[in-house]
């Protein structure tokens, strides 16, 4: 098996579903850009992921938002010209490697993902994407010989699927594909619900809770509202230890590292000995700085649709390339070709 990358292989991606959030930034969009200098970095949008649930919008709402996700990629930071942003659907050997390895997947590895099982349990009516899913997740890595996917935590298990089934396809088969590696950022790779500081951040929750989540294009109105009503507990200060922080002042502290990179306990002693009241503006103030600018920049590039459909195209051609390379060495070691 031959590659012809000079750096590592980073490729990751986000749904275009939803607003994306500050968990979305920190945990994905926010390392990406970090990464740009050192890796070959490939930027998907997954839309095909998009459609795991009737509830979810399809047909020309899905690339509208698709281009919604493009200028935000772009208005953080991840310049086209240093990393390849595509569309997931608009290179069709995704498709077809997820059913190649949909077919010596474990039914029971399926079964056992913790976010099959938490979602499927909310409702008596499961479409077959929801528990195939991951396989491709799967697909959409190993099709790139990547080395390195940047996630939040709770997607390390399905990483680690990843690397069984490419395991499991390379011992039967031949070495064809590439293991990879999940990078979690050491602060926010778990930013919590702002009022429910026990549950993940999540785009699904936000759209019934409003106050749970900071969209990433949020006014500073709304941001700073959002904060003031963020859940801490009955206590009045800060705590400088620790571990005697509630799940909602922890929360608040680990958006302040992950904004400010700092680490944890730098973040906590800056804060230390402060009102709940104080600690609040300080994780406003500091979400305020970073996303007033992103937003402009994304307005501006929303407006030139054209320019966005032309950089979705590019990286079109230079994904198809490489997964095109991908797909027919996993063909030619089933035999099929």
């Amino acid at each position: 098996m031959t590659t012809e990358k000079t750096r590592p292989r980073v490729l990751s991606g986000v749904q275009p579903s939803g607003d994306l959030h500050i968990g979305n930034f920190v945990g994905a969009l926010g390392q990406w850009v970090e990464m740009l200098d050192d890796y070959d970095c490939f930027f998907c949008i997954v839309d095909l992921h998009a459609l795991t649930s009737t509830r979810k919008a399809t047909g020309s709402t899905v690339a509208s938002r698709a281009r919604d996700v493009a200028a935000l990629y772009v208005a953080c930071g991840i310049d086209p010209s240093r990393a390849t942003i595509f569309v997931q659907s608009q290179v069709p050997e995704h498709s077809e490697l997820m059913w190649l390895l949909t077919c010596s997947t474990p039914l029971g590895a399926l079964q056992r993902m913790t976010q099959f099982k938490g979602k499927s349990g909310q409702t008596d009516s499961i479409e077959a994407g929801l528990l195939v899913y991951p396989v491709l997740q799967a697909a959409d890595i190993l099709l790139y010989d990547t080395e390195i996917v940047p996630v939040g935590d709770d997607q390390r298990q399905h990483i680690e699927l990843t690397r069984d089934i490419a395991q499991k396809f390379n011992a039967v088969h031949g070495e064809t594909f590439v293991l990879p590696r999940a990078r979690v950022p050491l602060t926010g790779a778990r930013i919590m619900g702002l009022d429910d500081p026990d549950k993940k951040m999540s785009k699904t929750d936000a759209v019934i809770h409003p106050n749970h989540s900071i969209g990433l294009l949020s006014s500073e109105s709304v941001i700073r509202k959002r904060i003031a009503r963020a859940v801490t507990d009955s206590g009045d200060y800060v705590e400088a230890d620790s571990e005697a922080l509630s799940a909602g002042v922890r929360n608040l502290v680990e958006i302040l590292a992950s904004f400010d990179h700092l680490s944890f306990d730098e973040a906590l002693r800056r804060v230390a000995g402060e009102s709940y009241g104080k600690l609040k503006e300080t994780v406003a103030d500091s979400i305020v700085s970073t996303t007033e600018p992103i937003r402009e920049r994304y307005e501006a590039l929303r407006a030139d649709e054209a320019e966005l459909d032309r950089i979705l195209q590019d990286g079109a051609e230079k994904a198809s390339e490489v997964a095109r390379r991908t797909l027919l060495r996993a063909q030619t070691a089933l035999g099929i070709r």
